[in-house]
């Protein structure tokens, strides 16, 4: 199905690529997002959808030093989150802290709880422990995954264990298995590599695997989505992984970024390079949840994965975030700037 958006926008000054739920945030519906600006004073804002789901307010905008290249909020604290930089000459990560009285003030400074200083490389994502309080943190650079004890009462972070893949393998991202915290998923030129946090050894792996990025079914284990420049969305069950169980056309260019919903199984959220936003159905869901005409149409008739595509963008897709508050609402960020918050509400059963 295809179609325009209806949903509810919010323009950056600058150019982004990154966007985050914050989980943390229990009684508003919110989201973190970070510029993309060589020459200017990059800013963080923090975007709160209004109670009637109409408006997208600007909760608090604050300077940032550097290009926010990745941006992830702490799950167990709303003020905290975590941005991979770049100067334009090397890469940077930290953990921010947002002023507790931000509202109040003219010009709020975030504060920097501490600095991911041990890498070399280039990085390319920061990954929180993946639910209720914990000091763990995981980042990735090209050669490089690294795991971390944070203090945020010291505002320091300490190195616990590091481990290289080496020269050959050039890491460009990863995701924390939400359900087994020892199990972190790396992206590879050609493969996707599970690392044991508890030896950071590489466990194991799928071979000839393009993707850029990834993402745990957190409702289902063994499930992890993949978006692939030649292959769009695959669905892969990590106990038979010499081939996908699903696999989806994707984007008509590059798919860049791949989105599990966080409570509707089988739910999936695909973004690209050709502008667009797809919101996909995987029939390996057990649950009856959705209930799209085209779903229920005829029994003998071979389903359309595609729900929906959002295609009112001007610019390529690249943020991804659903509402972990209110799992049928996501956002997205397109690189000019444009936020947009939509439901998938009309592809929901009643309950």
């Amino acid at each position: 199905m295809q179609g325009g958006s209806s949903g509810v926008g919010y323009g950056l000054k600058y150019q982004a690529r990154c966007i985050s739920d914050v989980k943390a945030d229990t009684d508003h519906t919110s989201f973190l997002t970070g510029t993309l600006s060589l020459k200017e004073e990059n800013e963080v804002h923090l975007l709160r959808l209004s109670s009637g789901g109409t408006e997208l307010i600007c909760e608090g905008l604050f300077s940032h030093p550097s290009e926010i290249w990745d941006l992830s909020s702490c799950p167990f604290d709303q003020r905290i989150f975590s941005t991979v930089f770049s100067t334009g000459e090397s890469y940077g990560a930290a953990v921010w802290q947002i002023p507790e009285l931000y509202g109040q003030l003219n010009s709020p400074q975030l504060e920097k709880i501490a600095s991911l200083d041990a890498h070399s490389r280039k990085i390319s994502c920061v990954l929180w422990w993946p639910s209720g309080r914990h000091d763990k943190l995981v980042s990735i650079d090209e050669e490089n995954i690294i795991l971390w004890s944070l203090d945020c009462s010291k505002k320091s972070a300490q190195v616990q264990s590091q481990e290289s893949a080496g020269m050959l393998h050039y890491l460009s991202g990863g995701a924390w298995d939400p359900h087994d915290v020892n199990t972190v998923a790396a992206t590879c030129e050609s493969s996707i590599q599970f690392w044991d946090l508890r030896t950071m050894k590489k466990a194991n792996s799928l071979e000839s695997v393009h993707a850029r990025d990834l993402d745990y079914d957190m409702r289902k284990k063994h499930l992890l989505v993949t978006s692939e420049d030649e292959s769009g969305v695959r669905v892969w069950d990590l106990r038979m992984p010499k081939a996908p169980i699903q696999e989806f056309p994707g984007h008509t260019h590059w798919t860049w970024a791949v989105r599990c919903n966080p409570e509707y199984e089988g739910l999936i959220l695909s973004a690209g390079t050709d502008s667009a936003v797809n919101l996909w159905w995987s029939s390996t869901a057990s649950s009856d949840e959705l209930i799209s005409e085209r779903l229920i149409d005829s029994p003998t008739r071979k389903l359309d994965p595609l729900l929906h595509s959002y295609n009112d963008y001007e610019d390529s897709v690249y943020g991804l975030a659903w509402s972990s508050r209110e799992p049928w609402i996501f956002a997205s960020l397109s690189y000019d700037g444009r936020v947009v918050v939509e439901s998938v509400k009309p592809f929901l059963s009643r309950k």
